[in-house]
């Protein structure tokens, strides 16, 4: 696990953006997975201003996004369909045949997780998943003691996510308590993997991702087991990690090593790896 520490927020941001360009513009990624949420949105705010520049296109790329709440139609305000198309999919030349989104009102709960998993297939597998991280340690909505090996499938939400989640909505009955998720089975077949955090309210979640256990109580500790992940992290989502100073040198010593693999392809013209 490549970890990251950046000074704040916009530091982040920017050298997410960074990294998923590489991925977009270089390696020849084609099918993303996406997250929703404020750390992600940044993101996606900085992909809207790099496709307008000109450095992104995203006319070939599929999407999957993690997640949908239960019972919001794609057009509800705080559907997770409704997030994305404000912020990202109506900003760039994403075609609409390539987004693909899990219905927050599926005829049959069970047939529409089983298609969508037959569509990542048929595509080839997630190239980059990006993900963001819950207080409690959670990737998608795969809440504590959720299987490492699950697939997508609807997934009760905890208390602490429900509250987490009030503050969008009008009343607290109208906030969703059942979503539909990828499973950490199906984020951990993604060829790449991106995890953005900031905020000291990150900061536990983080730790335990990072150093602590392998454990279906914190479900992101599973990357661990990835052979790619990078997570970027801000200053106070960084917080509680006891070997960050070793993630400061790692950085700095792998910016180095990849100036040299960057130096050797120059002289060799050897492709990027994908």
């Amino acid at each position: 696990m490549n970890v990251v520490i950046r000074a704040d927020e916009q530091a982040v941001t920017r050298s997410a953006y960074e990294f998923v360009r590489d991925r977009l513009a270089h390696r020849g990624y084609r099918v993303l997975g996406l997250p929703t949420g404020g750390t992600p949105l940044r993101l996606y705010g900085a992909l809207v201003a790099g496709y307008r520049r000109g450095e992104v296109d995203f006319a070939e790329v599929h999407t999957f996004n993690l997640d949908e709440y239960l019972g919001l139609s794609p057009d509800h305000p705080q559907s997770y369909r409704h997030f994305m198309e404000e912020n990202l999919f109506s900003q760039v030349n994403l075609r609409p045949e390539k987004v693909h989104f899990l219905s927050g009102l599926p005829a049959d709960i069970e047939a529409e997780c089983e298609h969508y998993e037959r569509a990542i297939k048929e595509l080839g597998g997630i190239a980059l998943q990006i993900l963001g991280i819950g207080r409690d340690g959670h990737i998608g909505f795969n809440e504590p003691t959720s299987s490492l090996a699950s697939r997508t499938r609807d997934k009760t939400l905890t208390r602490e996510t429900v509250e987490d989640n009030r503050r969008f909505f009008a009343r607290e009955e109208d906030v969703p308590r059942w979503a539909l998720t990828m499973g950490v089975g199906t984020i951990l077949e993604a060829r790449e993997v991106l995890l953005l955090a900031t905020g000291r309210a990150k900061a536990n979640a983080v730790a335990a991702m990072v150093e602590g256990p392998v454990t279906a109580m914190c479900t992101a500790s599973a990357l661990q087991m990835h052979p790619r992940v990078t997570v970027i992290v801000d200053e106070a989502a960084a917080a509680k990690l006891d070997r960050d100073e070793y993630y400061r040198w790692m950085s700095e010593h792998d910016a180095k090593m990849g100036e040299y693999i960057e130096e050797r392809r120059r002289r060799f013209g050897r492709k990027p790896s994908t």
